[in-house]
């Protein structure tokens, strides 16, 4: 569920984002989402390290800028170090997107920040600067381009996208070494029943998809699609639980010979089923996402997401594929790191798809399936600010209006998504929430001290308020490049303060 802002020519406007596969790879290797809608994340150096410590074998990268890249590059990627099968180039914009069950929607975010879009140069410069004839490399054009909630905005568009990028690459010489793909949203396709033998592609949207997927398969592309089983669950609460996870079903879907016990390999094989009817039965399908957020939703916590990602894991390691599309199955778990940027529109979980947190923490650990791995690892060298928290005063009446409205101010700048009904921090009393919104600001701003006023209402402290399952958190470090942050914090106060000026001036006239 990687998010972009902007909309005009989705399809045909250049975001770079690459998905890396290491040469370790071979049967259900397993690959990560790392995004960067962080407020602070963590440095690319840290990341590819604990990437490599923690056993993955691909990687799928977003905002695929300099640093990043170069991270990559001093690793030993492609030399003595890892020795990686295919990379990725995504183009395209990505949005939040909310799924329910049976289909998979987009919710348009006009208000989310634009992220660093890149010209078909950049891209090709890119994939020069690495030894592209080790790998296979895929560039992927757009993002769920063909949601139903879009109107068929980017009918229009998307092909000639994926045409012109193909293109460039053919006449840079990268034609047989990088291929295209699109990333894909489980809506293109659908069963006319619950069983996958009866799927195909959607009907308004039929010969448009045959026509790329033969351009695909043309090209040595692949099929990319995400599915999230969760969704579904958060979106029916009469969904079976049991269905989402792969130790079996009570009502599993029988077709015919087969019988489906998990929603995975029934999504899985009704696009295969859809390849096949249209003639493409070959051509190869990448899981671009799937994975369990940990809070912001009673369905949503490490129990559960260590379940699903582990269940996952077990399932694809076998190399059995599914009954459709026996053999290795291509996948990226999402995500990496928790992104306490991310729109919270389609649900408060979105920022806690992290298999680590913010600092790079484990939040519980997963068996990798690979000799070298010795499970999840944390972030190394990681520089935290301060030990010390924001909080309410403990004097301060609970029933000043001041309180609710800092509250909401504080929320509306941070994030309160652990705050909820059965989430991390749902069992705090109310002095408690409004410790936690206020930490979070506080932190968010790298503790400066004009983030921890709130009307004289906060007071900072050493001692942790951290309790249970709630963890108040320290911000972590980070350079110079995010001092924007500040910048804007005091202006925001100045304007504040002005406004409150300008009232104590109109009431005197």
């Amino acid at each position: 569920m990687g998010s972009w802002s902007g909309h005009g020519a989705a399809a045909a406007a250049v975001v770079l984002v690459c998905w890396l596969c290491f040469a370790a790879a071979g049967v259900g290797a397993i690959g990560a989402n790392w995004g960067t809608q962080a407020s602070h994340p963590l440095s690319p150096d840290t990341v590819v390290r604990m990437l490599k410590e923690s056993g993955f074998q691909k990687v799928k990268l977003f905002d695929a800028e300099d640093g990043t890249m170069n991270a990559l590059k001093k690793s030993g990627l492609g030399g003595d170090g890892w020795h990686p099968q295919r990379l990725a180039v995504h183009h395209g914009h990505q949005h939040e997107v909310r799924r329910e069950v049976g289909r998979q929607e987009r919710l348009p975010l006009p208000q989310r920040r634009r992220r660093h879009q890149v010209p078909h140069s950049h891209l090709i410069s890119t994939l020069s600067g690495f030894r592209v004839k080790m790998w296979t490399w895929y560039v992927a054009v757009g993002n769920e381009p063909f949601l139903e909630t879009y109107n068929g905005s980017f009918l229009q568009t998307t092909f000639p996208a994926i045409r012109n990028i193909q293109s460039a690459l053919v006449k840079a010489g990268l034609g047989n070494q990088v291929k295209v793909t699109c990333p894909l949203n489980a809506d293109v396709y659908a069963s006319s029943t619950t069983k996958p033998s009866d799927g195909d592609f959607r009907t308004d949207i039929h010969d448009l998809m045959v026509t790329i997927v033969k351009y695909l398969s043309d090209n040595g592309g692949a099929f990319t699609v995400n599915i999230y089983p969760f969704i579904s669950l958060y979106s029916d609460p009469n969904f079976p639980v049991d269905y989402a996870f792969f130790e079996g079903a009570s009502s599993p879907i029988v077709d015919g010979s087969v019988t489906y016990t998990n929603m995975f390999d029934a999504n899985y094989d009704t696009l295969a089923w859809a390849l096949k009817k249209n003639g493409f039965g070959n051509l190869p399908i990448i899981v671009g996402e799937i994975g369990w957020p940990t809070d912001g939703d009673m369905n949503a916590n490490a129990q559960l997401a260590q379940r699903f990602n582990q269940g996952f894991l077990t399932h694809i390691a076998t190399g059995r594929g599914t009954p459709m599309r026996p053999g290795p199955v291509d996948a990226y778990l999402f995500s990496l790191i928790d992104e306490d940027e991310k729109s919270i529109q389609p649900g408060n979980f979105e920022r806690h798809w992290g298999i680590f947190t913010y600092d790079g923490l484990p939040k519980y650990q997963l068996n990798m399936g690979t000799s070298n791995s010795r499970g999840l690892v944390r972030a190394r060298d990681v520089k935290y600010l301060e030990k010390k928290w924001c909080v309410l005063k403990p004097t301060a009446n609970l029933n000043d209006q001041k309180i609710a409205d800092s509250v909401s101010y504080a929320c509306a700048r941070a994030d309160c998504t652990s705050l909820g009904y059965k989430t991390s921090c749902g069992q705090l009393d109310i002095q408690g929430n409004v410790s936690y919104a206020f930490n979070s600001f506080y932190q968010k701003n790298d503790q400066d001290d004009v983030a921890c006023g709130f009307s004289n209402l906060a007071i900072t402290t050493g001692q942790d308020p951290s309790t249970g399952t709630c963890r108040f958190g320290i911000m972590i470090e980070v350079d110079s490049a995010f001092s924007w942050k500040l910048q804007q914090l005091r202006s925001d106060i100045l304007l504040m303060l002005l406004l409150v000026v300008l009232q104590l001036c109109l009431s005197f006239l």
